[in-house]
């Protein structure tokens, strides 16, 4: 979870928020929502790379590292906090695949 202090977010939050409702804009505009997904990549690329050219200049393998690591720690963490429930809560709605049972039977037998 990205831990910053309170007032580094306030400030952050006022310019992502605008950024936001700009891609959102975007998105509408072009028409179709399954488009998504790339002006969510193209953005969050954009901007991480912008960042470090701001802020190094230059690339290193510690600043490759460093995004890398942070990208997958936000997967996992939106999957955790958000997917996982959802997920859930849909197995609740429509049944599981039945052939999961099985193989966590399997695995209690191991």
């Amino acid at each position: 979870m990205p831990y910053i202090k309170q007032k580094n977010r306030k400030n952050l939050d006022l310019l992502i928020d605008k950024l936001a409702n700009a891609v959102v804009k975007e998105i509408e505009s072009n028409g179709d929502d399954k488009d998504f997904g790339g002006f969510l990549n193209y953005t969050c690329t954009r901007l991480i790379l912008s960042i470090i050219k701001k802020k190094f200049g230059k690339l290193r393998y510690w600043i490759i590292n460093a995004v890398t690591g942070t990208l997958k720690n936000i997967s996992d963490e939106f999957y955790r906090r958000l997917g996982i429930p959802y997920e859930n809560k849909q197995i609740k709605k429509s049944g599981d695949v039945d052939l999961y049972k099985y193989f966590e039977n399997e695995i209690k037998k191991l």
